[in-house]
């Protein structure tokens, strides 16, 4: 699956890329205003990468197309997961990340970013890719097929920097699920810097400063 991208940069010959990963029914100009808002002019040019998710049905919106990661097949996001629509993005996502490989980036200069779905593909991605990254940014999702994490995961991004945010009163995403997974990571030895907001399944302007800071320490 070859993933259609949007693409913005701050500047000629970019030293970094954040390749940012949208939520459930969105597309990749969902997070355009949010890249706008970031001041990382210190750390130098930057290249974020918005993809497209494909559009497929999703069962818990009735069989719904919408751009999605993988199948939704009930309220409950980790008694029933569609492995198969989960591996099949880590695959094309993975591509986008060795792109920016074969362009100049080396992996360490990425950060793959994502939210709701996007952030569970983070996840999911992220912790299984084969080099170091520069960070994971996780905002308002979960970890995905969390008992497959320990013996999946790569040694390569064992250390990898992680930062989670959610709303205290989010809907969708429960902020007890998004807390077990930050436990869940944390006993697999993982450092994550965890974030609580009061807010909905959203962002929100302290977020986004958290976000700019976390970013200026891991592509420093």
């Amino acid at each position: 699956m070859s993933l259609q991208v949007l693409e913005a940069q701050t500047g000629e010959n970019p030293v970094a890329t954040v390749l940012i990963l949208h939520g459930l029914g969105a597309d990749g100009r969902d997070f355009l205003p949010v890249a706008e808002q970031l001041d990382l002019s210190s750390v130098g040019p930057v290249r974020f990468i918005f993809p497209n998710a494909p559009v497929m049905p999703v069962t818990i919106n009735g069989g719904y197309q919408m751009p999605a990661w993988y199948d939704i097949l009930g309220a409950d996001l980790t008694q029933r997961q569609d492995e198969a629509g989960l591996r099949h993005s880590q695959l094309a996502i993975d591509a986008l990340i060795e792109r920016e490989k074969s362009r100049g980036i080396a992996s360490h200069r990425i950060v793959l970013a994502g939210f709701s779905q996007g952030c569970a593909m983070t996840l999911m991605t992220g912790l299984r890719h084969c080099d170091r990254l520069a960070g994971l940014l996780c905002m308002s999702g979960y970890l995905p097929l969390a008992d497959k994490t320990a013996a999946e995961r790569s040694a390569a991004n064992q250390d990898v920097p992680i930062f989670m945010a959610h709303g205290t009163r989010d809907p969708v995403v429960l902020l007890p699920r998004a807390t077990a997974s930050r436990d869940h990571l944390q006993s697999l030895g993982y450092a994550v810097e965890w974030h609580e907001y009061a807010m909905e399944h959203s962002l929100c302007q302290e977020e986004i400063q958290d976000i700019e800071d976390w970013l200026l320490r891991v592509l420093a």
